[in-house]
Order: structure tokens, then sequence, then C-alpha cells
């Protein structure tokens, strides 16, 4: 039987109601999708520019001075952030307005490890911490539009992290001339930020987690800087003798630094799917 015209024109403004619902969820469902990609494409760039940065000042460690070798590393990896800060720059449609707080979870990642990888570079290259309004610049256009709002849980949690590379960056170099002194100052240092973060604890989620792989990695430096002070009390030594003698003792915790330690300094581990192939393009 068919149907008549009053049952028809009751039900057309029903359909065309779900229609608008189904573009509606289309749409966020391609956006979220989206914003995943683009998330993890930041994370893999922002981890290459830390590797960079190791092996930067590494690989130099015998043909130029410390603090030359700190600047070389930082202006390299400033050069590599921005294509992260590209990707950011076409995402300001996608994040606009509400858009940034509904997917923030999908965003939140990998703002957190470019966040370490551009506070790593501005501690080589000036010896402190990068305030949030200098992160919050670099995310902007040169009309000082910013791309994203920066929330102060992902700064604590990006420069969290960020003590993790330095404990590396302490004890991969401390047997250079030079070394010991940098890692005292890096120790100094991290413990003043482990000791400033601790108050925001109560307020910002997985905090309190990433403050204990702070204690970890500030352990690893004092154990290690306390091993090579026994060390060079114990003989009077040369210092190219001592060096050696310093090279062999920190040769286990360099190994424990660049194994397993990239696993537990990080909150979310989606965020840390290490593709062995990503870490040598450069």
């Amino acid at each position: 039987m068919p149907a008549s015209p009053s049952t028809s024109n009751a039900i057309s403004p029903t359909v065309a109601l779900f229609d608008d619902f189904r573009e509606q969820l289309d749409d966020h469902n391609d956006r979220r999708e989206r914003l995943i990609k683009a998330s993890r494409d930041i994370t893999n760039l922002s981890k290459k520019v830390i590797f960079l940065l190791h092996r930067t000042i590494l690989e130099g460690i015998t043909h130029t001075d410390q603090d030359t070798l700190e600047k070389i590393a930082a202006r390299r990896g400033y050069e590599k952030l921005r294509e992260v800060q590209q990707i950011y720059a076409s995402l300001k449609d996608e994040l606009f307005g509400d858009r940034f707080w509904r997917y923030h979870r999908q965003v939140s990642p990998g703002l957190q490890e470019y966040i370490e990888a551009l506070s790593f570079a501005h501690y080589l290259d000036h010896g402190t911490l990068i305030t949030f309004h200098d992160v919050q610049k670099s995310l902007s256009d040169l009309d000082g539009v910013s791309y994203l709002p920066l929330t102060v849980s992902d700064y604590l949690l990006g420069l969290s992290d960020l003590t993790g590379e330095l404990m590396r960056f302490a004890i991969s170099g401390i047997s250079r001339r030079g070394g010991r002194a940098k890692a005292t100052e890096v120790c100094a240092f991290m413990r003043a930020c482990k000791a400033d973060f601790e108050c925001f604890t109560p307020y910002v989620r997985d905090l309190n987690k990433k403050q204990a792989v702070t204690s970890q990695s500030l352990e690893k430096i004092e154990d290690a800087a306390y091993a090579i002070f026994v060390r060079s009390s114990e003989y009077d030594l040369p210092p190219e003798m001592l060096d050696d003698i310093v090279s062999q003792t920190i040769s286990s915790y360099s190994s424990s630094a660049y194994g397993h330690e990239y696993s537990q300094n990080r909150g979310n581990s989606e965020r840390w799917r290490d593709d062995d192939a990503d870490g040598n393009d450069f």
C-alpha cells in the first residue's frame, strides 16, 4: 500500500536529520584519524631530532670544544624542528577553537615529544630551561598567531621527559675533557627541575610517574659521578689515565642509559614504538 503524502512528509525531515548526523560523525572520524597520523609523524620527527643532537655531540667530541659543539648541535636541531612546526601550521584549521580540546588526546603525545626535543636543543644552546612563552612562540606564525594553544600540562610533561635525555648527555660525555664538570652541572640542573616540578604533581596527570623516572635518571648520574670521584681519589694519576679509568667505569651506565631507558621515560607507550629504520635517516 503506497504511503500517504502526509506520512512521506513526516519521514523526510527525520531522514535528513540522520543524514546530517552521519556526515558529522564521518567528519569527526576522518579528522581524528588525520590528527593521529600527524601526531605520530611529529613524534617520529622529534625523536630523530633528539638522536641528531646526541649524535652530533658524540661525533664531534675530538674536533672542537664542548661549548661550540653544543651550539652546533642545537642549531642543527632547530633546523630539523622546522619540519615539525610546518606540520603544526598545516593543522591550524583542524584544531581551531574548541576542536583542540575535543582532539587533545590525539594531539598531546606528539606535542610532548616536540617539547622534549625543543627543550633539549634549547638547553644545549643556552644551558637553561625553555620557557612556556618560548614554546608557544615556536608554535606560532610570523604574525604571532598560534597554530594551537599550549597547555601547562603538555609543557610540564614534555619538560619532564627532557631529564632522561640530559642523563644520557651527561653520562655519554663524562669521560672526555670537561665532561665531569658538565655532568655535575647537569646533575644540579636536574635536581632543581625535579624539585620545581614536584609541586605540580597533584594537578598534572602522569607527572608523578615521570618524576619517578627523573629520580632514576638522577641516580644514574650521581652513581657514575660518585664512582669516578672514588676512583680518582685512590691514585694520583695523570689526567689521561684518569680519563681511561672513567671511560671504563661508566660503560655499564651508558649501556643501560641507551638501552631500555627509552621505554621507561615516557608516560604514553604508544608514543614510543620505535622503528629502527627511523633512527638512521640522518
